[in-house]
């Protein structure tokens, strides 16, 4: 039964193989196990690579299996299609878009299995990529919040440095006041007189004035700081929203990229495996002589052929012989005296009914 099975999946003619040995029905059950679990990696391949994509299931599962129905039915085909030759020349020509397309089916069964067998390494590179892709997307956010931050913080410090430069300024004025009181400086003379006074009531009035600054610009300091802040919190909250974007990148291409980044020996071995497993039953009937099915089916295709051809040459002659007939037989009729003086009375009748039609249109003009 399993036999029989694979010897189906081989695409032999299973009344042609039964009329043949046990080593030619075992060669094709080989070929045709072959074909079978070329597709049932195609769909392990196909359900992985889909649920990466998808994150289902079921739906990875039956897309798989709609795949590995797909490259079984090409294989089966194109085993099925390849004829022993006399020549094997002709027979690598038969066979050499067949091999293509399976050189293709190779690459697309052994990638989606690369990337599970390389899964560490390809998530180590995909980390990698996140956090470099993370620091340059905050790098790119803050240019559009560090330009106002600067600038608000700019605008702190000049206000601090005008605070400080007024608090030296009245400093001076305290310093000047008490060294004309001392008599150090000024008039040089002790005591509180005219000129003490005057510079007494500068620095009071710098002072006042310095109290007044220090109040507007501390106020203008809190609204500066308040607004860097909600440009902080407005920042963090873009870069906490575009961060799932970034932790999402480890789709199907992402995760091709990643493998193309790591060492190519490993991936050739795993390509050159499938390959070989792919092209396994094209080489097979390629290197293996003629058997008797090979025979079999050749006089088979051999007595279709002879039996289309007799049966259009028939036809031809059949063609030829009706139309030789029907030439001789209106060539008598041509030569009967009966029928030349009827069609000559038809033609006589028919005449005159013309020239008395066009007499009575000819009148009616008139």
């Amino acid at each position: 039964m399993l036999q029989r099975f694979f010897i189906f999946c081989s695409g032999a003619d299973i009344d042609i193989l039964d009329q043949c040995s046990a080593g030619e029905k075992t060669k094709y059950a080989g070929i045709g196990a072959t074909v079978f679990f070329t597709a049932v990696m195609a769909t392990i391949a196909a359900s992985y690579a889909l649920f990466t994509v998808f994150d289902t299931m079921f739906t990875a599962i039956l897309f798989g299996l709609i795949w590995g129905m797909l490259i079984f039915n090409l294989d089966r085909f194109i085993v099925s299609t390849i004829k022993k030759r006399d020549s094997i020349f002709d027979e690598l020509i038969q066979a050499s878009p067949r091999i293509l397309l399976a050189i293709i089916i190779a690459i697309v069964i052994s990638k989606p299995l690369e990337l599970k067998i390389f899964e560490k390494e390809i998530n180590q590179v995909l980390l990698e990529e996140k956090n470099e892709m993370t620091l340059e997307n905050k790098d790119q956010l803050a240019l559009q919040f560090s330009p106002n931050i600067e600038s608000l913080k700019s605008e702190n410090e000049s206000l601090k440095q005008e605070i400080i430069n007024k608090e030296t300024e009245v400093n001076n004025l305290y310093e000047t006041y008490i060294a004309e009181a001392e008599g150090r400086k000024g008039t040089e003379l002790v005591g509180k007189g005219p000129v003490y006074k005057e510079k007494r009531e500068k620095h009071d009035a710098e002072l006042a004035a310095l109290s007044e600054l220090r109040n507007t610009n501390t106020e203008k300091i809190t609204a500066n700081e308040a607004q860097m802040a909600l440009l902080a919190s407005e920042y963090q909250t873009k870069v906490a929203e575009t961060q799932p974007v970034i932790d999402g990148f480890d789709g199907l291409m992402a995760r091709v990229n990643a493998l193309n980044k790591l060492p190519w020996l490993p991936s050739l071995f795993i390509f050159l495996l499938f390959l070989a497993i792919e092209t396994s039953p094209i080489i097979a009937k390629l290197l293996s002589p003629k058997g008797a099915y090979d025979l079999k089916l050749a006089e088979q295709e051999g007595a279709v052929t002879t039996w289309v051809a007799q049966q259009k040459s028939q036809r031809d002659i059949l063609v030829t012989t009706d139309r030789e007939v029907n030439n001789r037989v209106y060539a008598d009729i041509a030569e009967e005296q009966e029928l030349y003086d009827y069609k000559r009375k038809k033609a006589r009748e028919l005449m005159q009914m013309q020239a008395d039609a066009f007499y009575k249109k000819q009148k009616s003009v008139l």
